[in-house]
């Protein structure tokens, strides 16, 4: 199907561009990103003038959190449709729909960003396919991908949720008489013991926490940086957690794993 592209004007005291979206954003003939200046409508009669398939990439225009508009609606629907769970629906960026930008960004190849940069318009308009993390697993299953630091959750062998999160940061720890190694390991698991709402512990509060190796589990949280940060457990993104605990019955599989990096372009493998 062929893509529609719309062109806003977007003006500024020095510089005038075009900024082409890349799918379907309606033309209000208002910019309305809070780092574009003042809004300023498109001339009237002007039509915008068509632009190639492959529009520069600096011509996209730049989101940040707290933004708002068309803009930021529609990537929010385009998340939504991938199975990011954005959150709730409203014309700002907001912090739910952070976490699903920087679950895209990374299972796009990308670092994770405060802001919809061009590179993220671009995967946007031509996502990639998500592939398993394990070759054998189950049709419905949760894959825990500790380099990337996302799950996913597979239902009949679609990815159904893909999430950001936070695992286990590796480092000595020792809370109110519980000392560890703040740890997440790898393997296959099951999922064996579930606690809906909000639930208190020796390590802190949980939100609709799944437990899949004696204690560890996956669970919402109000902290979910973009690093690991936890004692152990899968640090998820409230607005994801309800939605992860009804998709994730006891019994069902749990994959863990660190995949390695893969090499970057033009690199060479080592000689046998």
């Amino acid at each position: 199907m062929r893509r529609t592209i719309t062109c806003l004007l977007i003006a500024s005291s020095a510089l005038a561009l075009t900024a082409c979206l890349p799918f379907g954003v309606a033309n209000t003939g208002v910019v309305s990103s809070r780092h574009s200046g003042t809004p300023v409508p498109l001339p009237p009669g002007r039509p915008p003038a068509p632009r190639a398939e492959h529009t520069p990439l600096s011509r996209f225009p730049l989101l940040r959190p707290g933004d708002r508009g068309p803009q930021v609606q529609e990537v929010h629907r385009r998340l939504d449709r991938l199975g990011f769970g954005p959150g709730e629906a409203r014309d700002e960026y907001h912090p739910a729909l952070r976490a699903a930008v920087w679950a895209f960004q990374k299972a796009n190849g990308l670092p994770p960003a405060d802001q919809i940069d061009p590179r993220t318009w671009r995967a946007l308009s031509r996502p990639a396919r998500l592939k398993p993390l394990v070759s054998y697993g189950e049709p419905t299953r949760v894959e825990i991908d500790l380099r990337r630091q996302l799950l996913t959750a597979w239902k009949d062998g679609r990815p159904e949720l893909v999430s950001h999160i936070s695992t286990g940061n590796g480092e000595h720890y020792c809370k109110k008489g519980n000392c560890g190694v703040a740890v997440t390991p790898t393997g296959d698991f099951r999922a064996w013991f579930r606690t809906p709402g909000w639930t208190s512990g020796p390590l802190g509060d949980q939100f609709y926490t799944i437990y899949f190796n004696e204690g560890i589990g996956f669970h919402g949280s109000e902290r979910v940086p973009r690093h690991p940060a936890s004692h152990g457990c899968i640090r998820v993104p409230l607005h994801n957690a309800k939605a992860l605990y009804d998709m994730t019955p006891t019994g069902t599989a749990v994959y863990v794993r660190r995949p390695e990096a893969p090499a970057p372009r033009g690199a060479q493998s080592p000689a046998r």
